[in-house]
């Protein structure tokens, strides 16, 4: 399994000499276009990141878990998913540290570490994704792009919990 990267670069190499192909050429072109990409996405990412650290940082999105997880509770939501599932479409790390932390103190094979587990497999990052796609095809105007993805990730969210319910009764 370890050698399927430099497996992969030997075949490309030896199809492109097969055909005839200057392949450093080629790898350098493709560089070029990848920097041209990179310069156009940077600063939509940057400020991405700086949105997302600032909202860590702030403790914002630990106060509306505070406010949120007495009703996911009294609808049998657990609790321990509220933070995860805030932070989820802003940061694809920050919700697998939660999802960790989320593992070591409820356990993976429990509720709620099973429902983690679906939510981290069925949600996306949505800011991340509308971000880089949208920036990379340089469209400014998202229209209901955002809207409909969060409700994805929501919709996501509560038939995980529903159905790891199914499953484990």
């Amino acid at each position: 399994m370890e050698a399927i990267i430099p497996v992969i670069i030997t075949s490309v190499c030896v199809y492109g000499l097969f055909r005839r192909i200057n392949i450093f050429d080629s790898f350098v072109e493709g560089v070029k276009e990848g920097f041209g990409t990179v310069r156009f996405v940077a600063p939509t990412m940057i400020a991405l990141l700086v949105a997302v650290g600032t909202l860590r940082a702030s403790g914002f999105l630990d106060f509306i878990a505070e406010l949120i997880s007495p009703l996911a509770e009294s609808v049998g939501f657990p609790a321990e998913l509220v933070p995860m599932g805030l932070l989820r479409p802003v940061s694809g790390s920050g919700a697998t540290a939660l999802l960790t932390g989320i593992y070591r103190d409820c356990g993976p094979d429990s509720f709620a570490g099973r429902c983690a587990s679906v939510v981290a497999g069925s949600t996306e990052t949505t800011f991340y994704a509308v971000t880089m796609y949208y920036g990379a095809a340089g469209i400014k105007k998202i229209r209901h792009t955002l809207f409909s993805a969060l409700l994805a990730d929501l919709t996501a969210i509560i038939v995980s919990v529903i159905t790891v319910g199914l499953l484990m009764s």
